[in-house]
């Protein structure tokens, strides 16, 4: 019964365009899980191979820039004499096109800083997000530096004579839906595999993983490679949903926003981000719906969030689980007694 519980969580959610009215929330819920996407990628850098990663947004916004660049088109002097040229492409190669490039980039990170780890794995990686933020910021000519990219074309599918277009927020909803998903299938996927298991050795002890033949750098570098491409797409979605994109989009209040949503859940758990994400989503719109001026919201919101970290330190989910685990426990327990004062009698 347990395993058909997020299926019908999904059923529920498809269900929301076709009830929910008001397109400020629908709004909030597309923008939410964008960033539950995100926070899936990131689950599998810090709940599963233990590696905190606070450059995390750069693959986020890397995505968004090349899909956008990409649908856009551009013309950028590689030397005075050479001009690089690219004609707009359809948004659906825009988006394989981020998480190619997204992925790419992350294998070349996790080549290089994983050499390093703790503090100095957490110091190249914020180094890493500064430098592409720097980059956007300062390559105008690519990138309209802090002028922004601007009219990004929504993503249109065309079969046929029937054409979808997802420039309106019910069918860029569905379309938010079917990438989580997607992303969820393939972190559980990796994360029940042989490479899984592996990066869970190397999270509990890599030291005794490394005695027992697990290549500590090939398991590392894969879930880079998986995580970024996962970022990056999540940011090629934010871009074609906001239509505009700037150098803002890597800072690292973003990166925060991603850890704050796996702690919170619970990392090392496939619904924690999820869990974490829709709090994280819901709580200030709760909040800013209670009339409170907005200096009282971020404390109550601050309060809420060092309280679930010093009450349940694993995560909400893990909290519940245990909840359960000791309800069912009991139950049993009770059954075997009543059993067994039946059996006297």
């Amino acid at each position: 019964m347990t395993r058909f519980v997020p299926w019908l969580f999904v059923a529920l959610l498809a269900s929301v365009p076709l009830w929910m009215t008001d397109y400020y929330y629908l709004h909030v819920l597309i923008t939410t899980g964008i960033f539950i996407i995100a926070a899936m990628s990131l689950n599998l850098l810090l709940g599963y191979t233990g590696q905190l990663s606070l450059g995390h947004v750069a693959f986020f916004g890397i995505g968004a820039y090349t899909s956008a660049l990409v649908s856009l088109g551009f013309n950028v002097h590689v030397t005075p004499d050479t001009v690089v040229s690219l004609s707009p492409k359809p948004v659906w190669f825009a988006i394989l096109c981020a998480i190619v490039v997204s992925g790419l980039v992350g294998y070349i990170i996790g080549k290089l800083s994983f050499r390093v780890r703790g503090a100095y794995f957490v110091i190249v990686s914020i180094s890493f997000a500064e430098v592409v933020r720097l980059i956007a910021l300062n390559w105008v000519e690519l990138t309209q530096g802090p002028m922004a990219l601007n009219s990004i074309p929504a993503l249109t599918l065309g079969f046929d004579d029937y054409t979808i277009s997802f420039l309106r927020k019910p069918q860029f909803f569905y379309l938010m839906l079917v990438m989580a998903v997607i992303s969820y299938l393939i972190v559980a996927r990796l994360v029940n595999s042989r490479a899984g298991r592996a990066m869970i050795a190397l999270r509990e002890n890599e030291s005794l993983a490394m005695s027992v033949g697990i290549d500590v750098t090939r398991y590392l570098v894969l879930a880079t490679v998986v995580s970024a491409a996962i970022a990056g797409m999540a940011g090629a979605l934010y871009t074609h949903y906001i239509r505009i994109v700037d150098p803002n989009i890597f800072l690292f209040i973003y990166t925060v926003t991603m850890v704050i949503m796996v702690v919170t859940g619970g990392k090392g758990t496939l619904a924690g981000p999820i869990v974490g994400g829709v709090m994280f989503g819901i709580v200030p719109e709760v909040l800013r719906g209670m009339k409170i001026v907005p200096e009282v919201q971020w404390i109550v919101y601050g309060v809420l969030m060092i309280a679930i970290v010093y009450f349940l330190p694993e995560g909400i989910v893990p909290a519940v689980r245990r909840v359960l685990a000791s309800g069912r426990g009991a139950f049993a327990g009770s059954t075997v007694l009543t059993e067994s004062k039946v059996e006297e009698k």
